[in-house]
């Protein structure tokens, strides 16, 4: 997929395949029908790695990088992970505030040219439940993305076996690959 095109995107899905020793996620866009569509980008992450890298390709052949984002530290529940084009260009970061997040998981997203983007947990109740409460950690959590008060993007978990998401993007100035990396940061690093 062209950047241009990928850039025009205004909403798609996030789906983790199940493997045994990665973590791998399909983006696709929306069809017409509301389905999913064809692959705009694939990840990969090792499991157990002690710092953070996914690197995403513009398919599943894995040949061609798109972006991927790397963490600054190893082991920081706070750690910065900076998003980067498959050249190494810097397209911005995103980092977990630890403190806001031991009560409503929050999130913060930079990128030049934007205003600090904060996300967090849309459910306080849901939030509580999954911290709390073990049998109900499986519970689907939904992220809202606002930057001076105006809604950004939102990360939208839905049921099912496998970790599925619905992206919806508002703004139309926020980079697609730093929101795919958000995105998939969510879930691959939502629990650490």
């Amino acid at each position: 997929m062209q950047l241009d095109n990928l850039q025009t995107q205004h909403q798609f899905h996030v789906r983790q395949r199940i493997r045994m020793m990665v973590n791998q996620y399909e983006v696709r866009a929306v069809a017409p029908d509301g389905t999913e569509g064809e692959l705009l980008a694939f990840a990969q992450q090792k499991r157990l790695a002690f710092k953070e890298q996914v690197t995403i390709y513009t398919d599943d052949s894995k040949q061609q990088p798109l972006l991927g984002f790397k963490a600054r530290q190893r082991l920081d529940l706070g750690a910065t992970y900076d998003v980067t084009d498959a050249a190494g260009t810097p397209i911005g970061q995103f980092r977990k505030d630890f403190a806001q997040s031991l009560l409503r998981s929050t999130w913060h997203v930079e990128q030049a040219g934007l205003p600090q983007i904060t996300g967090q947990e849309r459910s306080m109740p849901v939030a509580l439940l999954r911290r709390f409460v073990d049998s109900l950690s499986w519970l689907p959590y939904h992220f809202d993305f606002v930057a001076e008060g105006q809604p950004v993007f939102s990360v939208i978990k839905k049921w099912g076996l496998r970790d599925k998401y619905v992206v919806e993007v508002q703004n139309p100035q926020v980079d697609r690959r730093l929101v795919i990396a958000m995105a998939i940061g969510l879930d691959a690093l939502q629990s650490r």
